[in-house]
């Protein structure tokens, strides 16, 4: 066994990958990935220490947060980049325990992860594929304690994606910050027993409400909140970038810096929703949406022709075709591909490069045309709440399906494509996440003017889908949100969509499906504490699904 990783519902088997990455990373890749996060145990252990005495160390809640977005799947495979960030982290950590010393902090209860050295590069990657015992998942050897911890440290990544997005637009919450590195130091508390664990599972899904609140406030302080709009996915004939991922303060940079300068700008994937947004529609080069989800990526990048730039995870391996017009920045990366640097004194990315490069290259070839509609996160759902309590109180509306999460490359995933088809027509499906492009462009119809797919946004907005759950729960004057006629029938993929469905059981939503497969990472004794207390389920087939949730 040269790695050991199941993070994501494409491992291997359903059970972990062990030669390479079904997401493409090497063994020696998963290897450095495991070691970051190591190190950044090992700091946040100290970061504890520093809280304790009210110490502030500028930096570190940025690192800790960009450390762990860096192994979400698919987000970076830059072997260069890890280790440099273990060589920082490193420095960090060595500072922080030297001046916590100098304080007259008691450092008598380090671990490995706090102590270890290495000297260069080469000692760094010895460390990672020759200790892998101490440093990556199977570590831990009693499986339910492994797979607690593996859940909280997955929650934390997706946790840390959305509270880098929010950061980049200058909002941030120590507390939130404070929580990720406490959680992160308790992973190596081998005191902690199963029942500890499972309670600081539902606390980091506590705060995984807290920081997509704050995404939000984020998102719609800066460019309003979305509104109902139709998205153009045909092209037109100018050369173009084409924009993936999820950081909408990347995407705000770069209209700004291909205005005038005859290059269009489209999303793809996540970033479709950025569609939705007041502040964006304002310039003429945007052009709309092209694509698809993230795994279709290697047949349309190749047709789109232009320059692409990755501002978060969902890369895949490239073909040579496209390979040398692809641009990353931010957490991201990937061996070959141009990387464009952080900001520096707060000024904005400098994306000239990548627009010098789209200029020089053919416009993207048609794939499809027509509209797509979205933009109905919390605000605009609000604004039709009395049509939308109107239509339950009648009986117009059934229920709503709640069908939030990622897209993958499975087939089984074809599944949703099926239940959506085949929904009773009185249901609504309400959805955030790229798993929408399971349906999306199905022509479902409406109910009184409501159509009948509603799309909040991105991963992040099901935040949405959970005030508006709580907001209807609010009307119909209801004790309990599980009395609301919602089920749920959610896919994942990765670490964001984890922290999504520990958010909702922390806020007491309980009988949640979750497809294609539950996760390999949850022991059967841990699987067992999710049905009992959450009633969490898996998928079987369209019809009788179907005919369950209708029925409870």
């Amino acid at each position: 066994m040269s790695m050991f990783c199941y993070q994501c519902q494409e491992t291997a088997g359903g059970k972990g990958c062990t030669k390479v990455g079904v997401c493409g990373k090497t063994a020696d890749l998963a290897n450095l990935q495991d070691l970051m996060i190591y190190t950044l145990k090992g700091i946040s252990k100290l970061g504890v220490k520093a809280d304790e005495i009210g110490y502030e160390v500028e930096g570190l809640d940025r690192f800790i947060m960009d450390g762990l977005f860096m192994t979400i799947t698919n987000a970076n495979f830059d072997k260069e980049r890890f280790l440099a960030k273990i060589k920082e982290g490193l420095k960090i950590r060595d500072e922080l325990k030297a001046n916590l010393r100098e304080k007259g902090v008691n450092l008598h209860d380090l671990k490995d992860a706090t102590t270890f050295s290495v000297n260069s590069d080469d000692d760094i990657v010895y460390k990672a594929n020759n200790d892998k015992d101490r440093v990556g998942v199977l570590a831990t050897k009693d499986e339910d304690i492994r797979s607690l911890r593996e859940l909280i440290t997955y929650g934390l990544k997706g946790m840390a994606a959305y509270a880098e997005h929010a950061d980049n637009l200058g909002y941030n919450d120590p507390e939130i910050a404070k929580f990720m590195r406490k959680t992160l130091a308790a992973t190596m508390d081998d005191s902690l027993t199963v029942d500890d664990l499972v309670a600081l599972t539902l606390k980091t899904g506590e705060y995984g409400v807290k920081v997509m609140a704050l995404l939000d406030e984020a998102n719609t302080s800066t460019y309003g909140n979305p509104e109902i709009t139709e998205v153009n996915i045909g092209v037109r004939s100018n050369p173009a970038i084409l924009v993936s991922g999820h950081d909408l303060k990347d995407f705000e940079e770069l209209l700004k810096q291909t205005e005038g300068t005859g290059v269009d700008v489209y999303t793809h994937s996540e970033m479709l929703p950025a569609n939705y947004y007041p502040a964006f529609k304002k310039y003429d080069h945007f052009v709309g949406n092209y694509g698809n989800a993230w795994w279709k990526q290697k047949e349309e990048f190749e047709k789109f022709n232009g320059a692409i730039l990755f501002t978060t995870n969902c890369i895949v391996p490239p073909k040579e075709s496209y390979a040398d017009r692809v641009y990353t920045t931010g957490s991201t990366g990937y061996p070959g591909f141009k990387h464009i640097p952080d900001r520096v004194d707060g000024q904005p990315k400098d994306f000239s490069e990548i627009i010098e490069h789209a200029k020089k290259l053919p416009a993207p070839t048609e794939i499809e045309r027509g509209t797509i509609v979205g933009g109905f996160a919390h605000a605009q759902v609000f604004a039709l709440a009395d049509k939308i309590v109107d239509a339950v109180k009648s009986g117009a509306i059934k229920k709503f399906f709640v069908m939030a999460g990622c897209d993958g490359r499975m087939k089984s995933r074809n599944y949703y494509t099926d239940f959506a088809a085949a929904l009773p027509k009185d249901t609504v499906i309400l959805t955030a996440g790229c798993a929408k492009y399971k349906y999306n462009k199905l022509k479902l119809g409406d109910i009184g003017g409501i159509p009948r797919v509603l799309d909040a946004g991105q991963c992040n907005d099901s935040y949405s889908l959970a005030v508006i759950a709580l907001k209807l729960k609010e009307i119909f004057k209801l004790n309990d949100i599980n009395e609301l006629p919602i089920a749920y029938n959610i896919a994942w993929y990765e670490q964001k969509a984890v922290i999504v469905l520990l958010a909702l059981l922390s806020l007491g939503v309980k009988n949640i499906h979750l497809g294609p497969t539950l996760p390999a990472f949850l022991s059967p004794n841990v699987a067992n504490v999710l049905v009992e207390n959450f009633g969490i389920g898996t998928i079987s087939n369209v019809e009788d699904d179907i005919k369950m949730f209708m029925e409870a």
